[in-house]
């Protein structure tokens, strides 16, 4: 009976041993993320995963860092595969039945992403779905940085859409969703309660001040934004497009 069990005790402990390695990997990961090495922190993400395809977190940065690093590529083609594979990574987060709100919040972002490639029909449904994941990840968090910011970017979105656009969107939502500039600055506002560091939470919000013509509000969070750290790969460019339209404003 013994001779049966050892197989089973051996692949336990490699069970184990596995488990054990991939904790000085994530804390590894979140270094290289925090250095500004993103391309470098997802590869690592993807090592994780093929030592333990289910751990969350590593499946939510994946998810988060691939649509990050997409908005970069030039190439419309090139964005998709880099969101449609992000989308992969959240819809797999989110089968771990664990950290729901993180794994709402990725596949709400990647819903945003990828609206901004596709067009009509396609582009009203990335909206639709990223308003069911963002509101699914509020939820559970209700204070979720992401998730605030999400909200408000897609008040943002809908009140922006043209004409054809915003047909698309009566017939996906069965009416013309509610959507304002004064939520989505409230949702902004909230985000930016919840995290100070956002910096793209600091444009967006800037910008939706200028439609709201509050340049005063616009300009007080500009020079707050110019002057911050970056903490992710895309800071750097957010902070050069919020100096330009701080000169403009000026």
């Amino acid at each position: 009976m013994k001779f049966y069990l050892l197989p089973v005790i051996a692949m336990l402990v490699s069970f184990s041993t596995e488990a054990q390695d991939v904790a000085p990997l994530l804390t590894e990961a979140a270094k290289l993320e925090k250095d500004l090495k993103e391309n470098e922190a997802l590869d690592l993400y993807k090592t994780i995963l093929k030592i333990q395809p289910g751990n969350s977190v590593a499946l939510f940065r994946a998810s988060e860092l691939t649509g990050r690093i997409g908005s970069r590529v030039k190439d419309d083609k090139q964005k998709i595969v880099y969101y449609t594979t992000a989308r992969y990574y959240a819809k797999e987060a989110l089968k771990q039945k664990e950290n729901f709100a993180d794994a709402f919040y990725v596949l709400a972002y990647t819903s945003l992403r990828l609206s901004s490639v596709n067009k009509g029909k396609e582009k009203a449904m990335n909206l639709r779905d990223m308003k069911y994941y963002t509101d699914s990840a509020l939820l559970f968090t209700p204070n979720h940085s992401g998730a605030l910011y999400l909200l408000g970017k897609w008040n943002f979105e809908i009140y922006g859409l043209n004409t054809a656009e915003k047909a698309a969107v009566k017939v996906l939502f069965g009416g013309m969703p509610k959507a304002s500039l004064g939520d989505a600055i409230s949702n902004f506002e909230k985000a930016r309660m919840a995290n100070p560091w956002m910096l793209v939470n600091y444009l967006d919000l800037a910008n939706a001040y200028i439609k709201d013509h509050k340049t005063d509000k616009a300009i007080e969070v500009l020079n707050k934004m110019v002057k911050m750290p970056p903490r992710t790969g895309d800071d750097e460019s957010l902070k050069a497009e919020g100096r330009k339209l701080l000169a403009a404003l000026q």
